[in-house]
């Protein structure tokens, strides 16, 4: 049996409160100080925080006593019309138009319109032992795109992970540009170590330079070794020097089987960090590592249909999506502890 429970903004007060509460889940409404309205989702193993009006990003998340989410100085999610705006949630959508970091020649936001548009409506599906907040958001523009955004965040009952869905329809007469990222802030873990399906020589280093990056000598000969020699990073055993940001790449993940897997495991083996997804879907990914006083993030991987580097630089690549009128797209990432 599956109940639907439509989510309204009136619901959602300073004082928590429960919305429904079986052995398996306890689903709470509240809304921060800063005015964004919150779901709280407790499972068996752990509690998730997703904002239902505001892309659906997922706030917090974790399990077993273990944080997923990027060190950061938010206290709460703050309104803003950009991801920088409240950079402290441990999921969000970036797109869909566009993605990533945008080229002085693009004139795009950073990490596109997704990641705080406004959901138009947003509701709560309980099942047999999984429980799931869905939303929507319709995208117009007068002589522009027009697309339906649908995302998705599903927990299963005694699962330490969650699944993290986005699906696009072009409503449009023309054809729509896509790019699509789920973009994974995954806690910083002291010494951790990378392990995937994929070969480690798959990754290679970024070696174009972004706007925001303000390189230091010692960083610059870093990453010249890291240049050579990509495969010397697999322990996050020298914050320092990801300090400005580490990004490696990764593409053409088909080659590797229809699905990747990818974790970051503690230096005590009591744990670890997963993500898994389809290659299909996702034929591109981006490990990116930052550690300093205001942020502590190791993405050990980011599931995208691109590289990360603005509209321009995807066209250029050959790596664009283009939806055909009334066509959809679909996505998933399951990620979590292994």
């Amino acid at each position: 049996m599956k109940t639907r429970l439509p989510l309204h903004r009136e619901q959602f007060h300073a004082t928590p409160g429960v919305l429904l509460q079986n052995e398996d889940f306890t689903v709470e409404l509240f809304r921060y100080p800063a005015g964004i309205e919150a779901v709280r989702i407790h499972n068996r193993r752990g509690t998730v925080i997703v904002l239902p009006f505001y892309g659906q990003m997922i706030w917090q998340a974790s399990f077993d006593g273990h944080s997923l989410t990027m060190g950061h100085s938010f206290k709460q999610p703050l309104p803003g019309s950009s991801i920088i705006d409240t950079y402290g949630c441990f999921a969000f959508h970036s797109g869909l138009l566009a993605n990533g970091c945008p080229s002085a020649e693009d004139d795009h936001p950073l990490h596109g319109e997704m990641a705080c548009a406004r959901m138009d409506n947003a509701w709560i599906v309980l099942e047999e032992g999984r429980v799931s907040l869905e939303g929507e958001t319709e995208y117009v523009k007068g002589f522009g795109h027009h697309y339906l955004a649908a995302p998705a965040v599903r927990l299963q009952a005694n699962h330490a992970r969650l699944h993290i869905e986005m699906t696009v329809t072009n409503l449009a007469g023309a054809p729509m540009p896509l790019q699509y990222m789920c973009h994974l802030n995954s806690a910083w873990v002291d010494q951790g170590r990378f392990q995937q399906s994929i070969p480690d020589d798959a990754f290679q280093l970024r070696t174009t330079i972004p706007a925001h990056v303000r390189p230091t000598p010692a960083w610059r000969e870093y990453t010249d070794r890291l240049a050579r020699d990509p495969q010397s990073l697999q322990q996050l055993d020298q914050p320092q020097m990801c300090d400005p940001e580490i990004v490696f790449f990764a593409d053409d993940l088909a080659q590797y089987g229809e699905e990747v897997q990818f974790e970051l495991h503690s230096p005590q083996e009591d744990y670890a960090l997963m993500t898994r997804f389809s290659t299909a879907q996702f034929p591109h990914a981006t490990r990116w590592l930052l550690h300093n006083r205001d942020q502590q993030v190791a993405a050990y991987i980011l599931p995208a249909t691109c590289r990360p580097e603005g509209f321009l630089a995807a066209k250029q690549a050959g790596t664009l999506i283009e939806l055909a009128p009334g066509e959809q797209r679909h996505f998933s990432v399951e990620t979590g502890l292994l």
